[in-house]
């Protein structure tokens, strides 16, 4: 179980790697198959297609991700406003440093597979929500604590991040 947990993970971690450099259609199954150093009949036996494994990038993704948000959102040796605002500090570092940024994954294949796979779309559009609620909760605790005045933290989280997806699309475009 352990080996085909590992074995499965690490497709995972090696797709997410090379799907969030070079994006979704540009990558034939070959690639990701050769730089993990899995077999083509071991890729069938954990993925039925390249878009279910498309997929199961994202859900991975995205699950790591809300488990960072629950960590970063959840320290309580900080005040609510400094969590909020080390999380969008961390993402920049993260995503836009100047000695070589690291692509996001829904950055890169958002506008991509929104036409070209219906599952992977929603499985997108369910994660960001996830994310939205997440940053909406830590706005409404900021608010409770007095450190954000009163206003729709659900708008606001929303807002804050499509202008961050905005922004990082255009990192993208300036490199």
């Amino acid at each position: 179980m352990d080996r085909h947990q590992n074995t499965c993970q690490h497709l995972l971690n090696t797709g997410r790697e090379i799907l969030a450099a070079r994006g979704f259609s540009s990558v034939g199954l070959s690639t990701i198959l050769q730089q993990a150093g899995v077999p083509k009949g071991s890729f069938y036996h954990y993925f039925k297609s390249k878009e279910s494994f498309g997929q199961a990038v994202l859900e991975d993704y995205f699950r790591g991700y809300m488990e960072n948000l629950e960590v970063r959102f959840g320290d309580e040796s900080q005040p609510v406003l400094d969590r909020l605002i080390s999380y969008w500090a961390n993402w920049q570092h993260q995503y836009c440093a100047p000695d070589g940024p690291r692509d996001c994954l829904v950055v890169k294949l958002s506008a991509e597979v929104a036409d070209l796979s219906e599952p992977m779309r929603l499985t997108i559009r369910d994660g960001t929500s996830q994310i939205i609620s997440s940053i909406a909760q830590c706005i409404e605790a900021a608010i409770a604590e007095g450190s954000l005045p009163e206003q729709n933290a659900r708008q606001l989280a929303t807002n804050l991040y499509q202008l961050w997806l905005g922004a990082s699309l255009l990192t993208k475009l300036h490199r």
